[in-house]
């Protein structure tokens, strides 16, 4: 990456090499990073992006809203009442 950018994943955790995102963290080549999912959940007590003020972590549960859930239901719902009722689905696999 460019030197001063700035590194996100909210994919998933084992794309990301965290050996050498630590080090361009560090050295200031990575202005910062946030991160969603790791490589290993829980991440170790002792892992050191937890101790980089550059860095931002979040517990990967962004889609866990009250909002999010009730939509999530309705959708599983309807999508029950159609196939009860004889009708294609909404939102096939």
């Amino acid at each position: 990456m460019k030197k001063g950018c700035y590194f996100v994943n909210t994919a998933r955790g084992p794309l990301v090499d965290y050996p050498a995102l630590t080090q361009a963290l560090k050295s200031g080549h990575l202005r910062g990073a946030a991160l969603d999912t790791f490589g290993v959940e829980p991440v170790p007590a002792d892992w050191e992006l937890l101790r980089l003020d550059n860095v931002t972590l979040t517990p990967h549960i962004a889609g866990a809203s009250a909002r999010t859930i009730k939509f999530a239901a309705a959708a599983v719902a309807e999508e029950v009442r159609r196939f009860l009722a004889g009708e294609p689905p909404l939102n096939p696999c």
